[in-house]
């Protein structure tokens, strides 16, 4: 038999044994109806008639009295509007014939009415409007009216009572017939759990005793045992599914003594490869811990071979930048682009000092899931020291080329001045090119000269609280005329109870002069720049923007570096003026960037610092 049959049969015997507790509640329930409907329709009809026409009675008794009493208009058409609803009520009550002696009391009722309506007819004139011609109306009233108004009354009552008993009797038969129908289906029901229990625990071991034995198999494959095999005692699906679990069984064991050398072999391959980088390579799991570790980055971070398995991040890392920037990945799954500049770690070497390149990379699964992160260590010390030594000799020579030029600048001038005039026009045009070109070397040596200081830190810095305000009107006063001979328009945009900032006033004017004299340089005639401010944070955003025609994407990371300018607009300048404000910003803790949208200007942002 079929596995899927099997489970259908199952299914089938809890359905049925469901189905006949379901039928029989229903069957109690209609039994139930039945009785509770025999009360409404046999009783409560019979019992609504009866109070209806005592109360109409009583309603015709008392125009009786109006009318003995002298209101005779009120008292007719009282008693007759009393006397259509009596006999509407009679009517249902002769419709409603249903216990025994009912119909009885029924005709006695509809009989005393008839006398009492005869009597009352000959004691008083209805149709007339004057007074019933009694002397004593009243003591005739009790004698010859009152009596049948009672017999009928008390006949209405006892058939009232009769049905309310009757209607008792019915409840209590209901009563009995609902509990009756409670305990069969509590009965019922309990049985069918009880039997649908037992088959169900049946079946259930029935499919289950296989599976354990797929389950100690699987155990047994995972932990390397290939030899193990299923028992096959049924031919449904489970048996089937036993036979193919026993060929991958075999076939696993045939792959695994195939490849197990050619494992072997590849992994120490990858051991090789490893051990043979040079570059540090750090692995740590989402949680930061240590997971895997190559020889370089053992002797990098002087760890020993057994020593790294309980290792987090911050244990072995002096720098919490890098363990940030890995939580950070961690966190929001994502890498984020850092400069280079920043990516500079420097560990200790004995006495000495080493600095490393480190980049971040997670690992990610099939379902791009992070699995975990790969921290690279590579050592720049020797580029750090040609570097150092690239910026000092850029120093000395700088230093050494500014007394030459100094010279030749001022003899150039001299020239100029008195013996110009006697020289030949093409003698005259070559002394203007080199007293320019002279100008230009001075203005690229002092650049050369600042940039240099800065980069070794030897530049000062005079920090103190500077309102934003003061920067930009000062950067507005230095280009007042160049503005209006180039008709451009400088706006100020500050923002009120903009905090002060924590900054060489000096320094970071230059920055913006330099941004705003760039700016100049594109804008056409009739253009605008913008001088903005905004708080972010710890750190005032402070920005140039204007309209001129942009900068490609591919120069926007490349034009903060030495010498570097967009090709098609060299503006003249010598490259540097960018790079120096990088290093300003930098020295005061800040970052640089720029915007820009070719063809839609160009809006350079950098942060400084607020007062704490």
């Amino acid at each position: 038999m079929l596995l899927k049959k099997k489970i259908l049969i199952g299914y089938g015997v809890a359905f049925a044994l469901m189905g006949l507790v379901v039928a029989w509640a229903v069957v109690n329930l209609i039994s139930l109806g039945k009785a509770t409907d025999a009360i409404l329709r046999e009783n409560y009809r019979s019992i609504l008639a009866a109070e209806n026409m005592v109360d109409t009675l009583e309603r015709q008794d008392s125009a009786i009295l109006l009318i003995f009493l002298g209101d005779t208009r009120k008292g007719i058409s009282q008693f007759q509007e009393s006397e259509a609803m009596f006999l509407q009520w009679l009517a249902r009550a002769k419709d409603n014939i249903t216990i025994k002696g009912e119909g009885e009391l029924v005709e006695s009722i509809d009989a005393d009415y008839a006398k009492y309506r005869q009597r009352l007819s000959e004691l008083t004139d209805l149709p007339g409007t004057q007074a019933p011609p009694l002397e004593y109306p009243l003591s005739a009233y009790h004698q010859s009216i009152y009596p049948f108004f009672a017999q009928i009354r008390e006949a209405c009552v006892r058939l009232r009572n009769l049905n309310e008993e009757t209607m008792y009797d019915a409840s209590l038969r209901a009563g009995r017939v609902a509990g009756q129908a409670i305990w069969s289906t509590l009965l019922v029901s309990s049985s069918g759990m009880i039997i649908a229990l037992i088959f169900s625990l049946w079946l259930a071991e029935r499919i289950v005793r296989p599976l354990r034995r797929f389950m100690d198999a699987s155990r047994k494959i995972s932990s390397g045992d290939y030899t193990v095999q299923v028992p096959v005692e049924t031919s449904d699906e489970l048996g089937r599914l036993a036979g193919e679990f026993n060929q991958m069984a075999a076939r696993l064991e045939r792959y695994h003594e195939m490849n197990i050398e050619e494992i072997i072999s590849e992994k120490s391959k990858g051991e090789a490869i490893l051990a043979s980088i040079e570059d540090g390579l750090v692995v740590f799991d989402t949680d930061l811990r240590l997971k895997g570790i190559n020889p370089a980055s053992r002797r990098i971070l002087n760890l020993e071979a057994a020593e790294y398995t309980a290792l987090r991040c911050r244990d072995i890392l002096p720098s919490s930048n890098v363990c940030d920037l890995i939580e950070k990945i961690v966190e929001t799954g994502l890498q984020p682009s850092i400069p280079e500049e920043q990516r500079i770690v420097t560990l200790s070497e004995g006495k000495l000092l080493r600095h490393y390149l480190f980049s971040v990379t997670p690992i990610r699964g099939k379902e791009r899931n992070l699995l975990g992160i790969v921290l690279l260590l590579r050592d720049v010390t020797r580029l750090k020291e040609v570097e150092r030594l690239k910026s000092e000799f850029v120093m000395a020579a700088s230093h050494e080329l500014r007394t030459p030029l100094t010279s030749m600048g001022m003899s150039i001038d001299l020239l100029l001045e008195h013996a110009a005039h006697g020289l030949a026009e093409k003698d005259r045009e070559l002394l203007f090119a080199a007293h320019e070109e002279v100008h230009r070397m001075k203005a690229l040596v002092n650049d050369l000269l600042d940039l240099s200081k800065i980069e070794a830190g030897r530049i000062d810095l005079e920090f103190e609280s500077v309102p934003v305000q003061i920067l930009f009107e000062n950067v507005q006063t230095v280009f007042k005329g160049q503005l209006e001979k180039e008709q451009v328009v400088l706006k100020l945009e500050l923002p009120r109870d903009l905090p002060h900032i924590r900054a060489d006033a000096n320094k970071i004017t230059w920055v913006l002069t330099n941004l705003v004299s760039n700016a100049l340089r594109y804008v056409d005639k009739g253009g605008n720049i913008q001088l903005m401010a905004g708080r972010m944070g710890p750190y005032i955003h402070l920005s140039v923007q204007d309209d001129g025609p942009g900068i490609p994407q591919e120069y926007q990371t490349k034009i903060f570096e030495k010498f570097v300018q967009v090709k098609g607009q060299e503006s003249g300048g010598t490259g540097l003026g960018l790079a120096i404000c990088k290093e300003i910003v930098r020295a005061h803790g800040g970052a640089i960037w720029v915007e820009s949208v070719p063809g839609q200007g160009s809006t350079f942002t950098f942060t400084v610092p607020v007062v704490q």
